[in-house]
């Protein structure tokens, strides 16, 4: 049986997020696998974007933006996005030798008597005075519930499932979801030749505002303020909006993307809408985003009365030895290599409501290493 390992920081997750707070870790003196380790449930580089379905290219993708001191540049724009990301994440990983441990699939993080967290996988046990978990949400699709939706004869999958539009050509299909996936979804499937309906659940609220660093400090400030509440995050697009890019403007022109209003209740051959209307359906894309995924937490009770775990910056206020990244205001990818530095730093300064020094302590000397 293998003993257990004992790092000063042990990194949940090699996505965005991930990687970037194991730089700043080596960067700032940690060794990998004796000062941190990096811990990741997949068979290889690229976080959730190795997942995404081929027709996703770097050309339509939203927000793949660069690591710390290593710029993706500029690939093809046709080619997949998840073979670009997992390239990309990969070489990242050789060039400043981070030792990502995969696949190891966490199955639970809980408190020791000697004040740290035990970190339980399926390749042994991990025990770390601070963790950083930076799991995304790609493991915990939302399927919300109506009523006769267990009635409905066609197939239902969710964004997560999806591969292919070619595979729905000839088929009616029901995109239920507000967000961007559906609008890209809406678009190939049309021209794959499905027959389409859109439902959300609000009308949806398209901006011409730039999607630029003072929209993401907007959105940040904004779901910072629910977290700070120990409120749950809202959805990324009820923070954002949607894009007016002309290839959507066109799609609303056209009559693809616009809704049919919020979905009342499925039948065994279709969809009925709130305003009374119904749709003869073959297929069901659920394009309902997805939740952190926690569920290795869940010993910790870290959540609050209102739903959500109380945060402040990236540190949970009611177990300040782990911090959450990839969750809250650092969700998007605009803020994702922000929130790995921070939980870095916070992790090396052992960072309290009474720290707000700039200098960094490096934890443990037998972790550290040259820096020079």
């Amino acid at each position: 049986m293998t003993a257990d390992r004992e790092v000063d920081v042990a990194v949940i997750g090699a996505g965005q997020a991930g990687l970037s707070a194991a730089y700043y870790l080596a960067r700032r003196g940690l060794a990998p696998e004796s000062g941190f380790v990096v811990l990741d449930a997949n068979e290889g580089p690229g976080g959730a974007w190795r997942h995404r379905w081929d027709s996703l290219t770097l050309g339509s993708a939203h927000g793949i933006h660069d690591l710390p001191r290593f710029p993706l540049g500029t690939p093809d724009p046709r080619e997949p996005a998840s073979s670009v990301v997992s390239r990309y994440y990969g070489a990242y990983e050789d060039e400043f030798d981070l030792r990502v441990q995969r696949p190891v699939r966490v199955r639970k993080v809980s408190r020791t008597a000697g004040n740290r967290l035990k970190v339980a996988t399926d390749r042994g046990v991990w025990l770390a005075r601070y963790v950083i978990n930076a799991t995304g949400t790609w493991d915990k699709p939302y399927w919300p519930a109506y009523p006769g939706q267990q009635d409905f004869r066609g197939e239902q999958l969710h964004t997560r499932d999806f591969r292919s539009a070619a595979d729905f050509a000839g088929r009616r299909v029901l995109v239920v979801g507000g967000g961007t996936s559906a609008l890209q979804f809406l678009l190939q499937l049309h021209d794959a030749g499905a027959r389409t309906a859109w439902s959300t659940r609000r009308p949806p609220e398209f901006t011409n505002r730039p999607f630029d660093a003072e929209w993401g400090r907007d959105v940040e400030r904004s779901v910072s303020e629910r977290t700070r509440a120990g409120l749950p995050p809202l959805s990324v697009v009820a923070a954002t909006g949607l894009p007016l890019t002309e290839q959507y403007r066109k799609g609303i022109d056209d009559g693809i993307l616009v809704s049919r209003g919020p979905l009342l209740k499925l039948t065994p051959e279709g969809a009925v809408f709130e305003d009374g209307s119904t749709a003869a359906v073959d297929v069901i894309l659920w394009a309902t985003g997805f939740r952190a995924s926690l569920g290795h937490l869940a010993s910790l009770h870290l959540r609050e009365p209102g739903g959500g775990i109380r945060m402040d910056g990236p540190r949970v206020v009611k177990l300040p030895q782990l911090l959450l990244v990839g969750y809250g205001e650092s969700a998007s990818t605009l803020g994702a290599t922000r929130a790995g530095r921070a939980a870095a730093m916070a992790a090396l300064q052992g960072w309290s409501t009474s720290s707000q020094t700039n200098s960094v302590a490096v934890p443990s000397s037998q972790s550290r290493r040259s820096t020079a």
